[in-house]
């Protein structure tokens, strides 16, 4: 699959193959025509007396200083040097492969004045996966993601470190070992790689891949569940949920009827000596919670698509008119929104399935075996499982408190209003594995849950799904250690098994 950068906008599909490594990239021809364009303005005024912020100056606070001829190119190296000051873990792969291409797209608009042997050096260290070591922390969002994006910079340099199919070296070394030169910046071009928001859409759009998979499996699990107590089908009717006429709760309820049509263990309770009235909220509210989720990741799905495919660097080139213009479109404000927005939706679909786990192990209201074991007391059985969840589920609310709503000035006061869409991003990650991990048990729980209603069945996806689990985790007869059984269920949420059972687009907001 060839993708090219600087044509058509890509999409959430796209860029999810890029993140993956599952992708060749190019350059669009009329992309290169834009920048050669582009670049021989930013000459042109590179040589001239007038000062041009970023081309002939200092940078932030330092705009007034002027810079000679002569020193231009070292200008721009010094600025990849002074700015990488990023400290903590590095990021993950996949980050760092969408933000090389995030900053490529970007800088193939023509609007930045950077050569195109500049993208055509980011996409080789993509196609040679040497991945540059970027630290997570260190941007506060203003300005682009500066600290980050110096570090990923330096390693076109022949700087700082990148790791080589998963080995750490010596960016120098690991240049060499591809066959590739290090780039000698010029005139704007380091300031052009280091102002922009891709690390933080990197790095919300990766989560966002992930939470996108949890959520699939909690909708799988959700219905697992409603059978598991012999719950009601009732509240999933598409006359209750079209009243209320939101797009996302419509969505899901018509995905659990899917689930859950047919199937003699729904059949079994429908009659009228069944005394069930109403379902606690978990079971009965799951359109109304998980479809109002939906919709925000939609939103914010629409909002890094559109940023994935936007310009954010400073100063800005126009060839129409021969002007360089500074704004502001390195703050990364709609990026923190909109991991602001996945965080909440991500700490609530985690909440509702932690919710169910607890319904089906409290016998006085799933009528199950207690903790779901067959002789409770001597055993256990899912008891601490749920403490698993529950633990998570309190971390999630706590790391859903937004932060686009902080700033602290920096620069000297210049920038004296930031973003914190970095972090906003970045901890949108352990978000997404404590959700996957939360899911993961309570599909764990739900088909235990079933086996308990045997000999009746259910329908024909929700048998399907149990099938699924029952071939990597057995049923739990007596106590033995749970952390492998969460793991592998773990992983099958993460791998997207439980895609095909909810056929759901995101990228349909990209569109």
């Amino acid at each position: 699959m060839t993708i090219e950068l600087g044509a058509d906008a890509l999409t959430l599909q796209q860029l999810a193959t890029i993140a993956r490594g599952g992708a060749r990239l190019a350059i669009a021809q009329a992309a290169r025509q834009r920048m050669a364009a582009s670049r021989r303005l930013v000459e042109q005024l590179a040589g001239g007396e007038a000062p041009v912020y970023g081309i002939n100056t200092g940078f932030g606070k330092l705009a007034q200083s002027r810079i000679a001829a002569a020193d231009l190119r070292t200008l721009q190296r010094n600025l990849i040097l002074s700015h990488s000051a990023g400290v903590g873990a590095p990021l993950d792969d996949g980050v760092v492969r969408l933000t090389l291409a995030l900053k490529a797209n970007s800088l193939a608009a023509g609007a930045s004045g950077v050569r195109p042997a500049i993208t055509d050096a980011l996409v080789a260290l993509y196609h040679a996966d040497v991945l540059p070591v970027v630290p997570t922390k260190g941007s506060v969002g203003a300005s682009g993601d500066l600290a980050p994006l110096a570090h990923l910079s330096a390693a076109l340099l022949g700087l700082g470190e990148v790791r080589l199919r998963g080995r750490a070296l010596p960016a120098a070394a690991g240049l060499a070992a591809a066959n590739l030169a290090p780039v000698e910046l010029q005139a704007k071009e380091g300031l052009a790689l280091i102002n922009g928001t891709q690390v933080s859409n990197a790095l919300a759009l990766v989560a966002l891949f992930a939470i996108a998979l949890a959520f699939r499996a909690a909708i799988v699990a959700g219905a697992l569940s409603v059978e598991a107590i012999k719950g009601s089908h009732r509240p999933f009717d598409a006359r209750i949920n079209a009243l209320r006429r939101q797009p996302g709760q419509i969505e899901v309820a018509g995905l659990f009827r899917s689930l859950l049509a047919g199937g003699p263990l729904n059949a079994s309770h429908q009659g009228p000596d069944c005394d069930r009235v109403q379902d606690p909220y978990s079971l009965r509210c799951q359109p109304q919670v998980m479809g109002a989720a939906l919709d925000l990741l939609r939103n914010a799905a629409r909002t890094l698509c559109i940023e994935a495919n936007g310009v954010t660097d400073n100063p800005l080139v126009l060839t129409d008119t021969g002007e360089i213009l500074s704004g502001g479109n390195f703050h990364a404000e709609p990026v923190a929104m909109a991991a602001d927005v996945i965080a909440i939706a991500a700490a609530e679909i985690g909440a509702l399935s932690e919710r169910r786990v607890a319904l089906l192990m409290d016998t006085t209201l799933s009528r199950l075996p207690p903790f779901l074991v067959a002789r409770p007391g001597l055993n256990s059985g899912f008891m601490m499982a749920q403490v698993t969840a529950a633990a998570l589920a309190s971390e999630n609310k706590s790391l859903a408190h937004p932060a686009s709503v902080d700033s602290l000035p920096t620069s000297a006061n210049q920038e004296d209003h930031v973003s914190m869409a970095t972090y906003a991003a970045a901890r949108l990650a352990q978000m997404a594995a404590n959700i996957s991990d939360i899911v993961a048990i309570e599909l764990l729980a739900a088909a235990q849950g079933l086996d308990f209603q045997r000999p009746l069945r259910s329908s024909a996806a929700v048998e399907e799904a149990h099938a699924l689990i029952r071939r990597h985790v057995p049923h739990l007869e007596v106590d033995r250690e749970m952390a492998p059984d969460i793991a592998a269920v773990g992983a099958l949420v993460r791998n997207g098994a439980f895609d095909r059972f909810v056929p759901l687009d995101l990228d349909a907001a990209c569109k």
